[in-house]
């Protein structure tokens, strides 16, 4: 009996802690809020599914991926720039992939979506969700990949 006591209080203490750390979320505002049917409107759905519900596009399925221009990546939802093309490289792993973000204008949290941690990235702006940032990018320049969801991105060329 003293041994059940004692795994009830363990597993009571465990569902308290899990609980409690889905509940920590950082809720932040944005300068640009719209409600969810603001949203719908102006975005595809595929679109609103990435950057309003956190959702990933299928790998190798956005044709930035192998864009190869000279120009800046800027939010789809709205048009805060992100990204430059110098800063693109192909890091095979299906999404546009970037070394750095534009200073300031990319916003980072920590997701636990899928049971560890991962920095999530959003458009400071609008709170657009991007994708992911991961340590394992290139050596020689920052060592970071911004692993992007291109449905998230509009390009700009440079002119």
């Amino acid at each position: 009996m003293k041994k059940l006591v004692i795994l009830f209080i363990c597993c009571s203490l465990f569902s308290c802690n899990i609980t409690a750390q889905k509940g920590k979320r950082k809720i932040e505002t944005f300068k640009i809020t719209k409600t969810d049917e603001e949203w719908k409107s102006q975005l595809t759905d595929t679109e609103y599914y990435v950057l309003r519900k956190a959702g990933t596009e299928q790998r190798f399925s956005s044709p930035f991926n192998k864009n190869y221009k000279q120009g800046t990546y800027v939010c789809k939802a709205c048009e805060t720039p992100l990204f430059k093309s110098e800063h693109k490289y192909d890091s095979g792993s299906g999404w546009p992939s970037f070394d750095r973000e534009i200073k300031g204008n990319v916003a980072f949290s920590t997701d636990h979506n899928i049971g560890y941690a991962r920095t999530e990235e959003h458009c400071a702006t609008c709170g657009g969700h991007l994708g992911h940032m991961f340590n394992d990018g290139p050596k020689e320049t920052t060592g970071i990949r911004h692993c992007v969801n291109g449905v998230s991105l509009k390009f700009i060329p440079k002119k």
